[in-house]
C-alpha cells in the first residue's frame, strides 16, 4: 500500500499523538494503530473550532466556495491512495469507492455553487414605516451559521457520509468550523481524507483550526465531544441504539442542542395490484437486486414489500426467492455489522407466523441474503418485524385486502423513503396512500428503489423519528446547511454593522 497511515489526530492544522492506542480492523493487509482521542484532545480541538469561528464564520460566501473546491480538488489528488485504503478497510470493490469518492467531491462543489447563490440565507427586509400604527422600524434578517458543529462518520459510506462527506460539507458551507469524530471502521480513509482537508485550509489561508479529526474506538470519546459546552450542532449518521445514546446527551446538556441523527430505516414498498400482475417477476428481480446491493449496507435498502395475499403475491415471492437464491455470501463493513445481521436474521426466523424463503449460509464477516414471508395480521402482531436489519434481509408481507395494506401503512414509524409500485390502473387505489406515507417518510418514490441517494438541490434524506432525530431536516441536498444556521433579524442596524450579505438590502 501506497499510503501508510501515522495514526495520529488531526487539531487546528498540527498532527499529535496520545498513549493509548486501537488497532484497526481491515479486510484485506497488515493492521494499523491509531492513537484513541481523550477528554483534554477532544477539549483541544473544540477550543480551536471555536476560536476559527470568529474568522471563518465572518467569511465570504466566495472564500468558502474557494476552500469547498479546493478541498474536492485534494481529494481527486489523492483518489488512487484513498481508493486503496478505503478498500483495504472496508472490503468495498473499488468501483464502488471511486463512484462514492466522486459523490463526495461532487456535494463539495454543490454546495459551494450553492452559497454562491445566496439563495439559502432567506434574506428578508422590511423598509421603516414611521407612519404605521405602531410605527415599525427597519428590519432585515439573514440565516448565519451557528458555530463548531460535531460530525460522526458513518461505517457504511467511508467517504459520502464521514470525514469530508455531507455533514461536512455542509456545515463548512454554513461558516461552521468541524470536529469529526472518525469511524473506526475506516481510520486509515480517514486519515488520508483529513489530510486533504488540512492541504486545502493552508493553500486557501483559512485557519487551521476550522477542521479537526479525533479518532477512536470507545464511545466515550463521541460522548465527551457532543457534551463539550463549545459545540452547537451534531451531524450524524448510524445506528439507532448509538444515535439515541447521542442525542439523549445532547438533550441532557445545560444547553441543549440540537442533534441531526439519521439512525435508520427499513425502507417500505407498496406493490399496487396491476403491477404485481403485470409486472411482478420483473419487480421482484429488481428488489433482489436492490437488497443485495453492497451487502444490503445501505439506510436506504428496501427491506420490506407489502402487498396484497393470493396466487400473484406467491409467484413474486418465488421471483425473488429465486433471485436471492443465485447471490452468496459476501463480505460485510465490519465483524460486528455481520454479527448483528445475523442475530437479527436469527430472530426475524423464529419469529411466530414468519415462514423463511431464503436462507444463505455465512459466518465470521460475512452476508448472504436471507428472505422471509409473513400475513398481514402476523405483520401488525409483531412490531419487531418492522425494526431494520442492517444486511441483505427482506421480507414480504401479504396483506388479506386493501384495509389492511392500508393499517400496515398507517402503523409504520417514521423512514426515510417509502415507495408505490404502481401502473396506470393502480392510480386510485395508490391515491389513499400517499397522505399516509407522506406522514411516514422524507422521501416518497414510484416505481423504484431507494437505493442510490441523488446528491441534487431536491433530495430529502431524513423522516420522521427514528429514521432522524429531527423531521425538518436533511442530511443530502442543498437544504442540508440550514441544519447549522439559524435567523438573525437587525433592528434599525447601521450598514457597517451588518454582515457583509445583508449590506446591499433596501
Amino acid at each position: 500500500m501506497s499510503f501508510k497511515p501515522h495514526g495520529r489526530h488531526l487539531i487546528g492544522g498540527e498532527w499529535v499523538g496520545t498513549d493509548i492506542t486501537f488497532l484497526s480492523k481491515p479486510v484485506s493487509g497488515a493492521p494499523h494503530a491509531f492513537c484513541e482521542a481523550n477528554e483534554k484532545l477532544i477539549d483541544r480541538a473544540a477550543k480551536s473550532a471555536e476560536a476559527a469561528f470568529w474568522n471563518y464564520g465572518y467569511s465570504t460566501r466566495r472564500d468558502r466556495a474557494a476552500f469547498l473546491n479546493k478541498i474536492a480538488d485534494e481529494i481527486e489528488k489523492r483518489g488512487s491512495d484513498i481508493t486503496e485504503i478505503a478498500s483495504a478497510e472496508s472490503g468495498l470493490p473499488a468501483a464502488r469507492l471511486e463512484g462514492e469518492r466522486g459523490r463526495t467531491t461532487g456535494q463539495l462543489r454543490l454546495f459551494a455553487r450553492h452559497i454562491l447563490d445566496g439563495d439559502y440565507l432567506d434574506r428578508r427586509h422590511d423598509a421603516a414605516n414611521p407612519d404605521a400604527i405602531p410605527p415599525s422600524p427597519d428590519l432585515k434578517m439573514a440565516q448565519r451559521p451557528i458555530g463548531p458543529v460535531a460530525v460522526f462518520g458513518a461505517s457504511n459510506f467511508p467517504l459520502a457520509f464521514s470525514t469530508a462527506g455531507g455533514d461536512t460539507a455542509s456545515a463548512l458551507a454554513a461558516g461552521c468550523p468541524v470536529v469529526v469524530k472518525g469511524h473506526p471502521a475506516h481510520p486509515g480513509t480517514g486519515e488520508i481524507v483529513a489530510e486533504a482537508i488540512a492541504a486545502a485550509a493552508e493553500k486557501c489561508g483559512i485557519h487551521p483550526g476550522v477542521f479537526s479529526l479525533l479518532q477512536g474506538a470507545s464511545h466515550e470519546a463521541g460522548g465527551t465531544l457532543v457534551t463539550h459546552p463549545l459545540i452547537r450542532a451534531v451531524g450524524f449518521a448510524g445506528s439507532l441504539a448509538g444515535g439515541k445514546a447521542l442525542f439523549d446527551l445532547c438533550a441532557r446538556r445545560d444547553e441543549p442542542i440540537p442533534f441531526f441523527g439519521e439512525l435508520g430505516s427499513v425502507n417500505p414498498n407498496f406493490l399496487m395490484p396491476d403491477a404485481l400482475a403485470n409486472r411482478g417477476e420483473e419487480i421482484a428481480k429488481g428488489w433482489a437486486g436492490s437488497l443485495t446491493m453492497g451487502v444490503g449496507q445501505f439506510c436506504t435498502n428496501p427491506g420490506i414489500m407489502i402487498t396484497l395475499a393470493g396466487p400473484e403475491s406467491d409467484r413474486f415471492a418465488d421471483a425473488a426467492a429465486r433471485a436471492l437464491g443465485d447471490v452468496g455470501p459476501a463480505v460485510m463493513l465490519t465483524e460486528g455489522i455481520a454479527e448483528a445481521f445475523r442475530r437479527g436474521r436469527t430472530e426475524i426466523a423464529g419469529t411466530d407466523g414468519v415462514e423463511t424463503l431464503v436462507k444463505g449460509d455465512c459466518d465470521g464477516r460475512e452476508g448472504a441474503p436471507a428472505l422471509f414471508a409473513v400475513a398481514g395480521k402476523d405483520f401488525l402482531a409483531n412490531p419487531k418485524l418492522a425494526h431494520e436489519v442492517f444486511g441483505p434481509l427482506g421480507i414480504v408481507v401479504m396483506a388479506a385486502n386493501a384495509q389492511e395494506m392500508r393499517a400496515i401503512a398507517e402503523r409504520l414509524e417514521g423512514q426515510l423513503t417509502c415507495t408505490l409500485h404502481m401502473d396506470n390502473d393502480d392510480v386510485e387505489f395508490a391515491q389513499s396512500f400517499v397522505p399516509v406515507l407522506e406522514r411516514k417518510a422524507g422521501r416518497l418514490l414510484a416505481n423504484g428503489f431507494a437505493t442510490g441517494v441523488a446528491v441534487a438541490d431536491a433530495m430529502v434524506h431524513g423522516g420522521p423519528y427514528p429514521a432522524s432525530t429531527n423531521f425538518g431536516a436533511t442530511s443530502v441536498g442543498t437544504l442540508a446547511i440550514r441544519r447549522f444556521l439559524r435567523p438573525v433579524c437587525y433592528q434599525s442596524m447601521p450598514s457597517a454593522l451588518l454582515p457583509e450579505d445583508l449590506r446591499h438590502i433596501g
